[in-house]
């Protein structure tokens, strides 16, 4: 690995009239630090002590290049100024890690250099150490001293309308460019964006079939790289499609011993991983053993392949989801306490469409964005026709059962069949039904099935109530406590009551069925 130091030129201990030691060249000249590039920053006033300085170097340590980079400023004390041009630096720079180590050196620059310096490698901007350098001490070596820091500065109110646009670009990146008017998924966007830069633990990310786990994840993954929180790629791996004697080899990989067949080794989805983020759709489907082996893989990064004996590592950032609490699959048996405990650091919630009514319009706008650019035409609403969909799609009861994956199967639908490229009122009419028939009929099937593991006798109850007693049943497992589900299932009607006791209204309800939390969940009531 080379070493790089980026430094400002020392306006006045560079010139090294009043002592011999002058520290951008005694830099160079620690046998136990060499320097193979110097970034040396002057202003255009002070471009001849620049190169007089790197003759000096290329005289002490002839194998260091110096580089000088030139960086005009009006007032070097300026914290704005001074921040924002080395900011700009490090944006433009082109910062290779894999082949060069670097530092930034302290000595010189003004006070405000040096607090920016702080500033840009405590958020990876630059990924950098600190070193200062100092004037020989009692006899030492001709040198100097040469130390590596750390500081523990404050962060400056003048910065924070910078860090606010950095702040408000990353949300957009988490929120795949499309606006949102709903506090809670702006919160889950803002929240995500301290977890993701903040943090290497693992993430959970719950929600509904098609509410955007995947992409969440993929852009998840994009910011950490942006944020040079990471190096390597995002290997996605759905946990459903795992079974059987194949989980364990696919996970973590096989060698021959494990077959004695030729060919039958498999690197694995963990050492793919390695240096990037894993992200594991559905880790709940996972078995037990699978799950006991991941856990110690993230504690540790380390694991043997199925048939060695031998111990490989591999570092990653996990990212997992799941469609129910977390709490939940662990009463059920789906998930192992130990692994439970350790997903539970970072848990984010997305909400499901039908909850974040207001950016269903900004989401259709982009899929026909999206879908124009797919089929390689101009495609549109007619304002009629938008204002028809609308209403549809914003009405309370429009519960939209598979989120943003059936709102893009829609928009696409309506696209392909626009005739010139617009969208019109009768062929939204059309979309509706179909939208209604498939609802429909898939809503009965699951209902009927889940209704089926409770009452024997489901049959004899009303269309009606089926549905109802359905939804309840699903919202009680989706929910940590009786209290909790009461909430969600009374959210409206809660409000107009004196007494909000939503855990008694909904034990009332299941008991006209026979039901009782404990029967439906699993679980004791809470």
């Amino acid at each position: 690995m080379r070493n790089v130091v980026i430094g400002f030129l020392g306006t006045q201990l560079d010139m090294g009239k009043r002592r011999q030691w002058r520290p951008s060249v005694q830099l160079c000249a620690h046998p136990d630090f060499p320097v193979d590039r110097l970034e040396l920053i002057h202003d255009q006033r002070h471009y001849h002590l620049a190169c007089n300085v790197a003759a000096a170097i290329a005289k002490t340590s002839p194998e260091t290049e110096v580089r000088l980079v030139r960086i005009d400023m009006a007032d070097p004390w300026d914290f704005q100024e001074v921040y924002g041009k080395l900011y700009d630096l490090a944006a433009d720079y082109g910062f290779d890690e894999d082949r060069e180590r670097y530092h930034v050196h302290l000595t010189t620059g003004t006070h405000v250099a040096q607090i920016c310096w702080f500033l840009l490698t405590e958020s990876r901007h630059i990924p950098a150490r600190l070193v200062q350098t100092g004037p020989p001490r009692d006899g030492a070596a001709p040198q100097g001293t040469l130390d590596i820091i750390d500081l523990d500065l404050a962060r400056y109110n003048a910065l924070q309308r910078r860090f606010e646009a950095a702040a408000r670009d990353h949300s957009a990146l988490l929120l795949g460019g499309v606006d949102t008017a709903n506090p809670e998924m702006q919160a889950v966007a803002e929240r995500l964006d301290l977890i993701a830069t903040g943090s290497d633990g693992p993430i959970l990310l719950l929600g509904e079939p098609g509410t955007g786990k995947s992409a969440l994840a993929a852009r998840i993954h994009e910011l950490k790289l942006v944020r040079r929180r990471i190096k390597g790629r995002l290997v996605r791996v759905n946990c459903a499609t795992l079974r059987g004697g194949q989980a364990l080899p696919a996970l973590f990989g096989q060698r021959r011993a494990a077959t004695g067949v030729v060919g039958s080794e498999r690197p694995g989805f963990l050492h793919e991983a390695d240096g990037g983020v894993l992200f594991l759709d559905r880790i709940d489907e996972l078995g037990p053993d699978e799950q006991a082996a991941l856990l110690q893989v993230i504690e540790t990064g380390r694991y043997c392949p199925v048939g060695s004996e031998a111990e490989v590592t591999a570092r990653f950032h996990l990212i997992a989801t799941a469609a129910s609490d977390p709490g939940a699959l662990l009463r059920a048996g789906r998930l192992r306490p130990d692994l439970h405990a350790r997903l539970s650091q970072w848990v984010v919630r997305l909400p499901p469409l039908r909850e974040r009514r207001q950016d269903i319009q900004a989401h259709l706008l982009d899929m026909i964005d999206s879908t124009e650019r797919q089929l390689g035409r101009k495609t549109g609403f007619n304002a009629d026709a938008l204002a028809r969909y609308l209403r549809f799609a914003q009405d309370p009861a429009t519960l939209w059962p598979g989120n943003l994956r059936d709102l893009q199967a829609s928009t696409h639908r309506m696209a392909v069949l626009a005739q010139r490229g617009r969208i019109t009122v009768p062929m939204v009419e059309a979309e509706i039904a179909t939208l209604t028939d498939q609802w429909s009929a898939a809503t009965a099937d699951l209902d009927e099935a889940l209704l089926a593991e409770l009452l024997p006798d489901a049959v004899g109850l009303d269309e009606f109530e089926r549905a109802q007693l359905a939804a309840v049943v699903r919202a009680c497992r989706e929910c940590a406590s009786l209290s909790a589900a009461g909430r969600r299932l009374f959210a409206v009607s809660r409000k107009e009551k004196a007494s909000q006791n939503d855990a008694d209204r909904l034990r009332k309800y299941l008991s006209r069925f026979g039901l009782d939390w404990g029967t439906v969940t699993g679980n004791q009531p809470g």
